[in-house]
């Protein structure tokens, strides 16, 4: 084989390589498209996320507000508990008191 013969061979070995190549690639670009529904199918579900998460939000800030409420309402309920253990205690007092007060007399 002289040089001619050898870059000619060469040369139809790499056109060859070439086009089974760009086949291949063809082949992998023509299986793997995306299609026109599979992209209105992922908006659908990109969508219903953004819904999701936007209800999801809503949520968190509805039972944060619900909580601080309740911690209130708790804290006044506190508050007037201690007030009515306060009067309850002053009250069982006085009646102490008193009862001392009619023992003295009657004795």
């Amino acid at each position: 084989m002289n040089r001619n013969e050898f870059i000619f061979a060469t040369a139809i070995i790499l056109f060859v390589a070439f086009m089974l190549g760009w086949f291949a690639s063809w082949l992998i670009n023509r299986f793997s498209r995306v299609t026109k529904a599979e992209i209105d199918e992922l908006d659908k579900m990109a969508q219903a996320l953004h819904e999701a998460e936007e209800t999801r939000d809503q949520a968190i800030t509805y039972l944060q507000q619900r909580e601080a409420e309740i911690t209130n309402q708790l804290s006044q309920t506190e508050a007037e508990l201690r007030a009515a253990m306060d009067g309850l205690r002053e009250a069982r007092q006085e009646a102490e008191e008193l009862r001392s007060y009619i023992e003295r007399q009657q004795a």
